[in-house]
């Protein structure tokens, strides 16, 4: 059997990939007019989602969506999940309908065509500069002035396949207690299994989805920023080792 699911996984991976390439590919010049001025911003952000969910229904992905409290439309958040797979992205789009910034590291920036689109619509960080890091915050200010949102995967990397849930950093919750915006933690139970890093694994199914009750920052200072990042992680790891003791 695993014999044969592999031979399936050796077709069903480059199908990932060459969706991801091509449908950004064929859709590049409209992108290239819509990412050009940020009032098309929420253009673009109806564009990524639709990409988002047909990325994950080409690879026999269903989203499974729990919502323990629902975003208000035209609010500001700051989204943050754990973060274990290569759809993580793509879930993320397909969940938020709050029209949302990305913040991801500088890296992502050298991929082909994705590449390129990322640099234009999200805040890239380069994690080993001070300035970097520090005009992410500057560029957030700007995207929330706008009505958008921001969203984070505050491991700030996808860790090792044992790790349950990586330590947080410290960027998202900074900036939701300096801006002022509830934290919508979100938990991604099926990632890792589905479609990890490791090519001989994963299989089409139900992504699960917990949005959870939000993390209010109002009237926070940062000196409250360690407890507000330890209520967030201690939520989602909470909810991960719970799901695992369940169903393995």
């Amino acid at each position: 059997m695993n014999f044969l699911k592999n031979i399936f996984r050796l077709f069903w991976r480059p199908w990932f990939y060459g969706w991801v390439f091509f449908s950004i590919l064929f859709i590049l010049p409209v992108l290239i007019i819509v990412i050009s001025y940020d009032k098309f911003y929420k253009t673009f952000f109806k564009i990524a989602r639709f990409w988002g969910k047909t990325i994950l229904f080409v690879m026999g992905f269903k989203p499974v969506i729990e919502i323990d409290q629902e975003p208000i439309a035209d609010k500001s958040y700051m989204f943050i999940a754990n973060h274990a797979s290569l759809v993580d992205v793509m879930l993320m789009l397909a969940v938020m309908k709050n029209p949302a910034v990305f913040v991801g590291k500088k890296e992502l920036g050298k991929l082909p065509v994705f590449g390129y689109v990322f640099k234009k619509t999200s805040i890239w960080v380069d994690r080993s500069s001070e300035k970097s890091r520090k005009e992410v915050y500057i560029r957030a200010q700007k995207k929330l002035n706008q009505g958008l949102s921001i969203a984070i995967f505050p491991e700030g990397l996808v860790p090792e396949e044992s790790v349950t849930l990586a330590p947080f950093k410290n960027g998202a919750f900074r900036l939701a207690i300096e801006h002022q915006i509830p934290i919508v933690p979100m938990t991604f139970y099926d990632v890792k299994k589905r479609f990890s890093w490791t090519f001989f694994s994963g299989w089409p199914g139900k992504l699960r989805v917990k949005i959870h009750r939000f993390i209010e920052t109002e009237g926070c200072t940062l000196n409250d920023l360690d407890s507000i990042k330890q209520q967030a992680y201690t939520l989602i790891h909470d909810e991960l080792e719970k799901d695992l003791k369940t169903h393995g």
